[in-house]
């Protein structure tokens, strides 16, 4: 295990920082809930019960959150890095290795990635929770008042990334099963578009994204009361629990998005591929969505995931805000010092998210980066036929673009929706509350895009220059 991870360190680089910042997330969001519910129970609001309620709510919403994109983001890595290994896994199997013996290898790398990035992570966060308490008590944002920082909790989290590491290591290299050892004899590749396109892509995807909607609408209906009144004292007292059924069809029905992500988002990058106009680069990088589907699905729904959960994160926020302060129009007493407890709450859980979007940030720019590398043969191709280096960095820079409209535009969907029904779903119950339109902060919209298209471009940038500066002859060598 130790020595496949020595030989392939560089390409699990990227999965460890993703488990590491994964680890963080999850020892920080603990330790800044304990400190929440201490400067929550000193302020006028520690009176209500709902109040903490609602934090670990909260809490947990957004751990869970974290380990699911840690999972997605792993999976998509180990993916990529087995489309790469092809050959020198088919290489293997022809001197005797059998397909599972190469699948525990890679397995095997992906326990020792989540060991070193989770611990690694969770000591990195434990010292930095403890120093930003104190730096806030110090500026006075903290009363002065004995904190729970480190607390027994905070092992769960490197335990969860470990677990969640490996499976998605395991999951993301099922390729290996169907590698045949003749690959051997040609370069590493992407699979074909008809074995992607499969019956049982769309059944899988399906059989997530209707169960996942249906408990979305129930969730949004018992968070609203919809049952208060209908005789059913049961489902009227389980509706504070309506987040967390909302959260659960939530991450089902987004998993059947990234699993039908190579049936529906080609299909939008070649249609956004055609406002780039109709020379060769554009046209190529149009074509080369649709002839790889896997490939340009993999690597836009890292963009989609970092869309999502920044745009869900502050419509949720911003929705948060208009129900609270609906409900202190109509009873202020109550409501008292509500805003300034969330406005704290949500400053806090702003740089925590922070982290989620991070992870996904990290896998784009790794997907882009292998996949960019990966082609070197192609890319190659293309010259020896006449295409300048000029010309393909055009193609790909299209790609790109291409990349972050589509990306983009599905996130704000997801994340619009996501974000008003955890919104309404928590809070929708509130006296004087009820349902109310999503909030949508358009400044916040737009530096989402301008940071999506500074990444996506960014990233592809470098490995290109490096790819292109490879002679045409040199790049179509087998190695």
């Amino acid at each position: 295990m130790i020595r496949a991870f020595r030989a392939n360190a560089r390409d699990h680089r990227a999965s460890v920082l993703v488990s590491a910042l994964s680890s963080a997330f999850g020892v920080a969001l603990l330790a800044c809930t304990n400190v929440l519910g201490a400067y929550i129970a000193a302020s006028p609001m520690g009176a209500h019960g709902s109040a903490r309620f609602a934090l670990g709510l909260v809490a947990g919403i957004f751990f869970v959150i974290a380990v699911f994109v840690g999972a997605i983001v792993t999976t998509n890595t180990f993916a990529t890095v087995i489309a790469g290994r092809t050959r020198t896994i088919a290489l293997m199997r022809l001197l005797g290795s059998s397909s599972k013996t190469q699948r525990r290898s890679v397995a095997g790398e992906g326990l020792t990635v989540g060991l070193i990035g989770a611990l690694t992570g969770g000591v990195v966060a434990v010292v930095l929770a403890l120093v930003a308490v104190r730096a806030f008590v110090w500026w006075g944002v903290l009363p002065n008042v004995l904190y729970p920082v480190v607390t027994p909790s905070l092992i769960a989290p490197p335990v969860v990334v470990v677990l969640t590491t490996w499976a998605a290591s395991w999951i993301g290299s099922r390729r290996v099963l169907t590698v045949a050892p003749v690959e051997a004899l040609g370069a590493a590749q992407e699979r074909p578009s008809a074995a992607v396109r499969s019956t049982g892509r769309i059944v899988a995807a399906a059989l997530l994204i209707l169960p996942g909607a249906a408990l979305l609408g129930f969730g949004l209906l018992l968070g609203l009361g919809a049952f208060a009144t209908s005789g059913n004292a049961g489902l009227a007292d389980f509706g504070r629990f309506g987040v967390l059924i909302a959260m659960l069809g939530g991450l089902l029905s987004f998993t059947g998005v990234i699993v039908a992500a190579p049936l529906f988002l080609p299909a939008v990058l070649r249609g956004v591929g055609l406002l780039f106009g109709a020379g060769a680069a554009g046209r190529l990088a149009a074509a080369n969505a649709v002839r790889n589907p896997e490939r340009s699905s993999r690597t836009a729904i890292g963009l989609v995931i970092g869309v999502t959960l920044i745009t869900m994160f502050v419509v949720a926020t911003q929705t948060w805000l208009t129900i609270i302060r609906s409900a202190a129009a109509k009873d202020p007493e109550l409501y008292q010092g509500a805003e300034n407890v969330l406005t704290v709450t949500m400053l806090v859980f702003s740089g925590l998210v922070g982290f989620s979007a991070v992870i996904a940030a990290v896998g784009v720019v790794n997907s882009l980066s292998l996949s960019v590398l990966q082609r070197r043969r192609e890319l190659g191709l293309l010259r020896a036929l006449g295409l300048s280096a000029a010309q393909v960095r055009r193609m790909i820079l299209a790609e790109s673009a291409q990349l972050t409209v589509a990306a983009v535009l599905c996130g704000l969907v997801l994340g619009t929706l996501y974000g008003w029904i955890g919104a309404q779903t928590l809070l929708g119950q509130l006296p004087g509350g009820g349902l109310v339109p999503p909030a949508i902060p358009w400044l916040f919209v737009g530096l989402i895009v301008v940071a999506a298209a500074v990444l996506a471009v960014g990233a592809s940038v470098a490995p290109t220059r490096r790819a292109t500066r490879v002679a045409p002859v040199e790049a179509l060598a087998v190695e």
